[in-house]
């Protein structure tokens, strides 16, 4: 399965061009976006999920036209999006169910079996019957991801999931969408970098409305090794720091301030070579575009 994004392009009414001329081949597995608030990541994903128009280019999933045969697509998509409400007053199992009537499930037997396979599946089994209300969280995001996968989607765009989690329910919804990842297509657009490192196989990073990089994590790290360099630094060092080097980013550690920095040579005897990481491949191509990279 291959999801192919040739030349996409979208300019809102009021002026602001969210996507420039984007081009992406996404195949199975888990694929990272990443990118700032108001990167284009959300208007991309929407427009994948059929539910919003562009202004040019193609988008194809496994020889289905995306942008001209919606309901082919919608048959096999699932989509968590950033921000999506529930009946708080509703059980979990009530809620599921109407959705499963919605995807098209209607077989009773059917249903129940499927709406009860997601319950378990999602660790939401001994909460079926509570009202959504009185869900964390981590636990609204996880009945999210059971609606997304109703149906067997082989499709699955997941939207900011992990904000606003704590660590231990982020640790769960990560495990998760990696089991979910091993036989389908499935996009995560965040700017937690962190949780494509931890998960994906391939990526993007995307800046106003522009692909900056598109490869795997090891790649793009693999680009920048043997060119960072740490430094611990007063605070009110920072500004001349930032005009004398490229600054990849400062990190507050035990009260001490590291800065991390791009370099093709050690800058002086008071740099030390650092192995990068993603964060440091997101701050290249983010502040610089790709500048040396």
């Amino acid at each position: 399965m291959e999801l192919i994004i040739q030349n996409i392009s979208k300019t809102y009414g009021n002026g602001v061009q969210a996507l420039r001329d984007v081009s992406l081949n996404i195949p199975t597995g888990m694929f990272g976006l990443v990118g700032p608030n108001g990167s284009g990541k959300t208007t991309l994903m929407r427009s994948i999920a059929t539910l919003q128009e562009v202004d040019g280019g193609s988008i194809r999933f496994n020889g289905t036209d995306v942008l001209t045969q919606k309901e082919e697509v919608r048959k096999v998509l699932g989509y968590l999006p950033q921000d999506f409400g529930v009946y708080p007053g509703v059980s979990a199992e009530r809620l599921l169910t109407h959705f499963a009537v919605l995807k098209g499930i209607t077989h009773h037997r059917e249903r129940t079996a499927s709406v009860e396979a997601l319950l378990k599946r999602t660790n939401l089994w001994h909460d079926r019957k509570r009202k959504l209300g009185t869900f964390s969280g981590g636990m609204r995001q996880r009945f999210g991801v059971a609606q997304a996968l109703l149906g067997s989607p082989k499709l699955i765009i997941v939207d900011e999931p992990t904000a606003g989690l704590d660590p231990e329910e982020r640790e769960r919804f990560l495990n998760l969408l990696s089991e979910i990842g091993e036989n389908v297509v499935v996009i995560l657009s965040t700017h937690i970098v962190e949780d494509v490192s931890e998960l994906c196989t391939s990526m993007a990073i995307i800046d106003h409305g522009v692909v900056r990089y598109a490869g795997s994590p090891r790649d793009a790290i693999a680009g920048i090794r043997g060119r960072t360099w740490e430094r611990v630094v007063e605070r009110t060092e920072l500004p001349q720091f930032e005009q004398r080097f490229t600054v990849l980013s400062t990190r507050l550690a035990g009260g001490t301030t590291s800065v991390h920095i791009l370099s093709e040579t050690r800058p002086d005897g008071t740099f030390t070579a650092v192995e990068p990481d993603l964060r440091d491949v997101y701050f290249t191509y983010l502040s610089h575009d790709g500048a040396g990279v």
